[in-house]
């Protein structure tokens, strides 16, 4: 081994590598001093990625862009740009009726400037004059876009200068008739080479469709496995997907296995460049959502933001590396933490997935489910998602929550309505109380901020009607923000309407954004080891 000494702006570089961001402010004399001797920048580009979001002749999109004001106080930032173009599309052989293409050929009418879809078999790379969607002109203001386009495609957009930091966009999906009924709901996700999705389905009540889409300008080449509860699932290994330059890929997950299994997990690795992932989930009675991509395997997991009212709530995990891993399985409550009935502790072997149905989890109650080591077993790091359901027999609805980061520094969420939403906030640790500033920003179409501070008592969940902007016209953007002396907290934002009698929702978690990054200053040694 060699022992090589990194410059400061190569480590800048590489920790901004990190957050799915590529170049970081340079300090100046306000930046903020990190632990350690560090300095705190923001990052100076930001990538993200949304998925096609819908085939149906009767879906309506929404997209939702918003960069914090000012997240980048105290360092030298341009201003920047922030906006979204479409990427080409590959409809593969087997994804016939993938939400990724329209078989039409593309003559559904778009207002958000997106590009039109392709023909199956066939790559389309969208003209260099194409009009970017929901570009930002301010901070601190969301920009929206729509389209009921049918062969509306996937975007992939960057954020630099002042926007970088923070950068998030909400897709939003509504669905009024067929299989596919309902809300729709994502955060558009940052590319990177690993992506693990406990809860996906092969069974013949769904159809699950993972969306790769590929933001570099080389090809990529992508594996993807899927796990059950009696480890790899049969066939189910797609090895070297190329995924084209600024192009989306679909697979229907069904058709990489002969073993159909309602409850497994997908493992998606990127061996070539760098993808962004997502999976939509179609159920022939509850409707469909975006299934986003887990937290990194953990020993500690916590999954906020079960709504008062579901009806079932099933959690599917999976325990990745050689070891089994055993979790005492917890609800916080508003009043604190409890035990879910029969569900002491939860054992998950290596390799396999383990998933168990929690009807009455909630018991008319909001609350959180957080998973942690249990007494003398075994700290295995496992990944996980809850499935979601609300209503009855035909007026079903379903949403995921996977599990997340806590928020560190900031988190936002774009797209809130002045009815419908719900922020929780929970505090998994006893006697380790979150307090926490949430803004609500501008409207999209007018309105002034308004902040409002929350304390979450350690071991609870709190579920509110999050502040409103005084004027709301359009959505806005919620911004958490934990206050110093603060314990841990995470967070999810839930959207929902009525839809012909069907309580339709959808439920997007608020990791941190990861708008800043530590560097360490020139004094410091930064040497790394390297074989």
């Amino acid at each position: 081994m060699k022992r090589t000494m990194m410059s400061l702006i190569g480590a800048a570089a590489g920790l901004a590598a990190v957050t799915g961001a590529a170049v970081v402010a340079a300090p100046d004399g306000a930046a903020t001093t990190a632990a350690q001797g560090g300095v705190r920048l923001p990052v100076q580009r930001s990538s993200l990625l949304c998925p096609a979001p819908s085939s149906s002749d009767v879906s309506d999109t929404t997209y939702t862009s918003f960069a914090p004001k000012g997240a980048t106080a105290g360092a030298q930032v341009k201003k920047g740009t922030a906006k979204l173009v479409p990427a080409g599309t590959v409809q593969e052989p087997d994804a016939g009726g993938s939400s990724g293409t329209s078989k039409k050929g593309g003559k559904g009418k778009n207002k958000g400037g997106a590009a039109s879809g392709t023909d199956s078999g066939t790559r389309t790379v969208p003209p260099r004059d194409t009009q970017p969607v929901a570009p930002l002109s301010a901070a601190g203001t969301p920009a929206t876009a729509t389209t009921d386009a049918s062969d509306a495609p996937a975007l992939v957009g960057d954020a630099d200068g002042t926007f970088a930091p923070g950068w998030t966009v909400q897709q939003t999906t509504t669905i009024a008739a067929g299989s596919g009924r309902g809300m729709l709901g994502l955060s558009c996700t940052a590319p990177d080479t690993q992506f693990w999705f406990p809860g996906v389905s092969t069974d013949k009540d769904r159809q699950d469709y993972v969306h790769l889409t590929n933001p570099g300008p080389d090809d990529a080449e992508v594996d993807l496995e899927m796990l059950g509860k009696d480890g790899a699932l049969s066939g189910a290994t797609a090895e070297g997907i190329t995924v084209p330059a600024h192009t989306t890929v679909t697979r229907l997950l069904s058709t990489l296995t002969d073993s159909p299994t309602a409850n497994a997990a997908l493992h998606v690795v990127a061996r070539q460049g760098r993808v962004g992932a997502a999976v939509q989930a179609t159920d022939a009675t509850m409707g469909s959502d975006w299934l986003p991509p887990a937290a990194d395997p953990a020993d500690t997991l916590v999954l906020p933001g079960i709504p008062k009212d579901a009806t079932s709530v099933r959690l599917v995990a999976v325990a990745p590396g050689a070891a089994d891993a055993d979790f005492k399985v917890q609800l916080a409550t508003p009043t604190g933490a409890i035990t879910p009935a029969g569900l002491d502790t939860l054992h998950v072997k290596s390799g396999m997935t383990t998933a168990v149905d929690l009807k009455a989890l909630t018991q008319g109650e909001p609350g959180s489910l957080v998973l942690t080591p249990a007494d003398g077993g075994s700290r295995a790091p496992v990944a996980a998602a809850l499935r979601v359901t609300r209503g009855k027999g035909s007026h079903q609805e379903m949403a995921f929550i996977p599990a997340t980061r806590p928020v560190d520094k900031r988190a936002t969420v774009a797209d809130n309505r002045a009815t419908g939403t719900t922020l929780s906030l929970v505090a998994p640790e006893k006697g380790k109380d979150a307090k926490v500033t949430v803004t609500a920003s501008a409207g999209s179409g007018g309105g002034t901020p308004v902040s409002r501070t929350y304390t979450v008592k350690g071991g609870t969940t709190l579920a509110v009607d999050p502040p409103r902007p005084q004027g709301l016209k359009g959505s806005y953007a919620l911004t958490v923000e934990p206050q110093p002396g603060s314990g841990p907290v995470y967070a999810s934002r839930t959207l929902e309407q009525s839809m012909g009698g069907i309580p339709a929702f959808t439920v997007q978690t608020l990791p941190d954004d990861r708008g800043s990054v530590v560097v360490p200053t020139a004094g410091q040694d930064l040497s790394l080891l390297n074989d």
